[in-house]
């Protein structure tokens, strides 16, 4: 790990005095590209600099007890020693995380899908209650969200609802959320208080840039409609939806929330793009999955990951065993306990996926 390390300082240092050169800045696709790779590498090598300090430290210390002190002096420099040893440790474990292979779609902005499942109109209404989560999720981390499709139910729910949510990091954040979420509630519509359970599904893509993937519009099948709105009636008069088919993959996005048919247009194909990069990711770690089983599941969307239980005021991550007993905020988007434990999770099971390698 070591020789690790200290490859990725020397690189770093190559790289500062790189971003400082007159001819480098003159070329800013390379200079924006070399910024970006110092910028990813500096946690790490600051991480390793505080490392060598502390090891350095401790050397110090083992040799203060060599010499002839008094007792005082001697129990003072046993707890100094004590204190860097451990942060030796911490320092240790934080620096294996951290050269853990980063995904390269981390730092993307997100695409999510939420549909409501098995369960029909409670089904529906939970997918709101779910929209709403992750909107509120995203309005703490001060990012942007922006409604891209979505077809609402008279009662206030959603049969699908597909949005964007612009931030840095936030497929880091976000991308244990792909899978079926389970909901434990008495409905609105229920009279005798029967408790429910029904499902609303989550996909959570990263947003596919141009270099990502690239589409021949040859491929394209693309149809215009007129919207339709609830109970059947006209959003607008004209033929303003669209429904874009991808033929090689069979895909199919359909848009309709714009009066614009260019915009709905532009929206289908972005949404687009990011399943077809998802058909990708889901391909790779399928490979990865055939040598070694994600902690935190597989993420498919048919994967029963989290339930929510309404009535008992709880929720409960199946993946990691973990259960939260604020469900009121936690539909409110303070869900950054439940996140990190499933980021700890799968660092961990990377690191013991590593050792064992």
């Amino acid at each position: 790990m070591i020789d690790k390390l200290e490859f990725i300082e020397d690189k770093y240092e190559d790289l500062s005095h790189k971003i400082s050169e007159p001819e480098i800045i003159a070329d800013q696709a390379v200079w924006k590209k070399l910024v970006k790779e110092h910028a990813s590498i500096e946690p790490i090598v600051l991480k390793f600099r505080d490392y060598k300090e502390v090891v350095k430290g401790i050397e110090e210390s083992k040799a203060m007890l060599q010499d002839d002190n008094d007792k005082d002096f001697e129990e003072m420099v046993k707890l100094e020693l004590s204190e860097l040893q451990q942060k030796r440790e911490d320092y240790e474990e934080e620096l294996k995380i951290m050269l853990l292979p980063k995904d390269p779609n981390d730092d993307k902005n997100v695409i999510v899908e939420i549909r409501g499942a098995a369960g029909g109109e409670e089904a529906a209404l939970f997918a709101g209650s779910l929209f709403r989560l992750y909107t509120r999720y995203a309005e703490r981390q001060g990012w942007k969200v922006e409604v891209l499709s979505s077809n609402a139910t008279d009662i206030g729910g959603y049969k699908e609802v597909i949005f964007e949510i612009d931030g840095k990091g936030a497929y880091s954040r976000l991308k244990y959320e792909s899978g079926a979420h389970r909901v434990q509630r008495v409905p609105d519509t229920e009279a005798s208080g029967r408790i429910h359970t029904s499902t609303s599904t989550v996909a959570v893509l990263p947003e596919a840039e141009d270099v990502d993937v690239e589409i021949n519009m040859n491929d394209l099948r693309i149809d215009v409609f007129r919207s339709g709105g609830h109970g059947g009636q006209s959003v607008n008069t004209t033929d303003s939806a669209v429904r874009v088919t991808h033929l090689p993959s069979g895909l199919v996005v359909s848009c309709q929330d714009e009066k614009s048919q260019l915009k709905n247009k532009d929206k289908a194909i972005k949404i687009l793009k990011s399943r077809l990069l998802d058909l990708e990711i889901a391909r790779q770690h399928a490979e990865i999955a055939s040598e070694r089983k994600s902690q935190v599941g597989t993420g498919d969307r048919s994967e029963r990951i989290r339930t929510y239980n309404f009535p008992q005021g709880r929720v409960t991550d199946h993946r990691i065993g973990m259960t939260i007993y604020q469900l009121d905020s936690f539909m409110d988007g303070d869900i950054d306990q439940m996140l990190d434990s499933l980021i700890t999770s799968a660092q961990a099971d990377k690191l013991k996926g590593n050792s064992e390698d």
